[in-house]
């Protein structure tokens, strides 16, 4: 496929469809695929529903085509193959978690006010069981690790996001888990605007378990998402969705969750997602992972340099590719903006657009969007 072969940023934004006619900057919400990564994805279904039933097992085609994919994610992300759970999403990996574990009333939950609705609703269903969730309230997209700290002290679960959606701003995960930890509570971190961007080591991190999904930077396809879990703490998670995939022996009189990530998994579903994660990550390995947070640095940064200080809602010298800019009217911006060929998204808070810049974009990208944004300030 693509294994040990040098690829420019240009060569990759040359193999995405979409970005051939217009300056897409929303790879935060959606990353376009590249024609190999939805080639592969075709490729196994054809083989799978016209060649396995009857050259080979459907079940077999399928089994083995998950464990090679969790075999590169967890390459990937720094983690072994039994740490990784293959899933639909970062909202399903979130999912998994908060349905794995054997609530109380008041058992303490702890988020930041800078989740993703993904790291925010599993929580708020869980209030209903009597759960308390305590939200850390943020400045301009920093977590004070004290104010944390005093959150989390009595706390089951802390959930917060690796880089902030709304700011673009990365969190000091290690110094987060750490505190977690000390207060006795497990660390999960929704990292969905991480991989493909930015270096991703869940060693370092040493969070318990980590959301994310190829469909945003790793230019990846909907559905396929990994949920990393330790293997100690997978030990003690007890899934309620439970399926044959989940368990050693489905048959069996008692069941026995699976060892490690996999009881996450539950029933048949497509591979292709996971088929086509596997084939983005290859592309984005082979422009290389340090080299795109680079080329998104600086091009991010070209950006921010752009826009006026009171119109900057992120970091001046950007920690990732996501650039908040205020403006008055968000839905009417995107609109005109739109209207001009140029995507980006608008947040519901702060009353702003969002820009997300990848390594497929151009200065010229960047030059022609602050250009037509002067319009709206």
């Amino acid at each position: 496929m693509h294994a040990n072969v040098t690829m420019t940023p240009e060569e990759l934004r040359a193999d995405v469809p979409a970005l051939q006619d217009g300056a897409y900057f929303n790879f935060g919400a959606h990353g376009p695929s590249p024609s190999y990564v939805v080639d592969a994805a075709d490729e196994f279904v054809r083989e799978h529903e016209y060649d396995a039933p009857i050259a080979d097992d459907p079940y077999g085609t399928a089994f083995r085509a998950f464990d090679r994919t969790r075999e590169r994610v967890a390459s990937f992300v720094g983690a072994e193959p039994d740490e990784i759970a293959l899933t639909e999403s970062t909202t399903a990996g979130i999912n998994a978690i908060a349905g794995a574990i054997d609530w109380r009333p008041g058992d303490v939950v702890v988020r930041t006010d800078l989740e993703h609705p993904a790291g925010i609703l599993p929580w708020q269903r869980l209030e209903r069981e009597g759960v308390e969730v305590r939200v850390v309230e943020t400045d301009a997209g920093r977590v004070d690790p004290d104010r944390f700290a005093e959150a989390v002290s009595d706390a089951r679960l802390a959930c917060f996001s690796a880089v902030t959606w709304t700011h673009g701003t990365r969190l000091p995960v290690t110094e987060l888990v750490d505190i977690a930890h000390d207060a006795g509570a497990l660390a999960l971190v929704d990292a969905v605007q991480v991989p493909g961007q930015l270096s991703l080591d869940v060693g370092e991190w040493g969070a318990d378990a980590v959301a994310a999904a190829g469909h945003k930077w790793l230019l990846g396809l909907w559905g396929g998402g990994f949920l990393y879990v330790d293997r100690d703490v997978a030990s003690g998670l007890e899934p309620r969705a439970v399926g044959y995939r989940s368990v050693e022996t489905p048959t069996a009189d008692r069941y026995e969750y699976a060892t490690g990530a996999r009881r996450f998994e539950v029933g048949s579903a497509n591979p292709g997602p996971h088929v086509a994660l596997r084939e983005a990550i290859d592309a984005i390995d082979e422009v290389g992972v340090d080299r795109i947070e680079e080329r998104v640095h600086r091009l991010a940064g070209r950006l921010a340099d752009g826009v006026p200080d009171d119109r900057l809602h992120s970091p001046s010298a950007p920690e990732s590719g996501l650039v908040t800019i205020g403006v008055d009217e968000p839905a009417a911006t995107v609109e005109r903006l739109a209207d001009d060929g140029i995507v980006l998204r608008e947040l519901p808070s702060p009353n702003a657009v969002r820009a997300s810049v990848h390594a497929v974009n151009t200065a010229n990208e960047v030059d022609r969007l602050l250009e037509r944004l002067e319009r709206e300030w």
